[in-house]
């Protein structure tokens, strides 16, 4: 905020007080000496100005003390006890200074550390990454975490283009980190294996062996589960969409006749097979090519208005889509989300946020296909 064109300006403040003290000093009759609150200065530098910055208003202090107090007769000093205040003043000003600056660099490392982690759990996408168009908004709950357990991520690869967007039970690092183990392997299954069932047996397998991980190191979260919506876009057919849902909020397709929910059939949530053994239903189901496919985190739809109501999703993305088909561009729709979200449950999060929309930007087989290429 103290910045004028890019320059600091954060030692204005303490030297407009140290000037405005002095210049009242010397204005003022010997009964009323104001000159010991230069004090103050050190203290205003040493929350706005840097450790040098402060150490030398300190001096300055501690010098314009003694030029304005010996400026008075001998019977209007201030004389050595309020030296000794201003002195003593900067020098805890200065150390004080030390301790903020101090906090500051690991506070900015902290952040710097929890963004390096946002950006492994949800990674910067590509423009057209695997021939989708695609936009996300990611809201915390928590304002100073920065990151949660709801994920997102496009996998391009021989057999098409996969999505996943899920959001893990829980919160903290240890959702964090189940998010990322999930993400792992869907990058990797999503390229190689040809069977959409097959990249949700690898998830969910994967998932058991970092519950049996944590349990090991004897955490209390090894029951930990995880809500995911699995979409594969198929390299031959323009037309289609294949979709898995583990236990999650079903997508819905956005298009200017209006919004439908996809009719995939929902299963467990991943970490819940052993109360149904089997593979997952997979569910083949049409798409037109100005859809756009949205997909969100139950901090959208159990968001609470005053009275308790849940946020009408569907209901509100139908009336933007009437009032502006272009709503429907994923950038465009999952703003609506965002700003919708936030309007009803009045800027309250009760959980971490997430709208994740995509749609094709060109049939397959396409020039520019990633054919196998990619390097991820």
């Amino acid at each position: 905020m103290l910045r004028v064109r890019g320059r600091s300006i954060a030692w204005v403040p303490p030297l407009l007080l140290l000037v405005a003290i002095a210049v009242a000093d010397y204005n003022t009759t010997g009964e009323f000496r104001i000159i010991s609150w230069i004090v103050l200065v050190p203290g205003i530098a040493a929350a706005l100005c840097g450790v040098w910055g402060t150490a030398v208003f300190a001096a300055l202090a501690i010098v314009t003390y003694s030029l304005v107090d010996s400026a008075w007769p001998h019977q209007f000093q201030a004389g050595l006890p309020d030296f000794i205040l201003v002195a003593t003043g900067g020098v805890l000003a200065t150390l004080a200074c030390a301790v903020r600056v101090r906090g500051e660099r690991r506070a900015l490392h902290m952040r710097d550390v929890t963004d390096t982690v946002r950006r492994t759990v949800l990674r910067p996408l590509p423009r057209g990454w695997g021939g989708l168009e695609h936009a996300g908004i990611y809201l915390t709950a928590d304002a100073q975490a920065r990151v949660g357990g709801d994920f997102y991520d496009i996998q391009p690869g021989p057999y098409g283009t996969r999505v996943l967007v899920g959001d893990v039970q829980g919160k903290g690092l240890g959702a964090v980190e189940t998010a990322a183990v999930l993400l792992g392997t869907f990058r990797e299954a999503g390229y190689h294996e040809a069977d959409l069932t097959a990249v949700a047996d690898r998830l969910e397998a994967r998932l058991l062996r970092h519950r049996e991980y944590t349990t090991a190191l004897g955490r209390d979260d090894g029951d930990r589960f995880a809500t995911a919506v699995l979409l594969g876009f198929p390299a031959d057919r323009s037309d289609v969409v294949d979709a898995v849902v583990f236990g999650h909020e079903h997508p819905l397709a956005v298009g200017p006749g209006g919004v439908r929910t996809l009719p995939a059939e929902g299963g467990l949530p991943l970490g819940c097979r052993d109360l149904a053994p089997g593979p997952p239903p997979v569910r083949r189901m049409p798409l037109a090519v100005d859809e756009t496919l949205l997909l969100v985190t139950d901090g959208v739809t159990e968001a609470r208005d005053g009275d308790g109501r849940f946020y009408p999703l569907a209901e509100d993305l139908g009336r933007a889509v009437a009032a502006d088909p272009r709503v429907v561009a994923p950038a465009r729709l999952v703003a609506v989300v965002r700003d919708g979200t936030l309007r009803h449950s009045r800027g309250h999060l009760v959980d971490d946020t997430t709208a994740f929309a995509v749609r094709r930007t060109r049939a397959p087989g396409g020039e520019g296909h990633e054919g196998g290429r990619s390097p991820y």
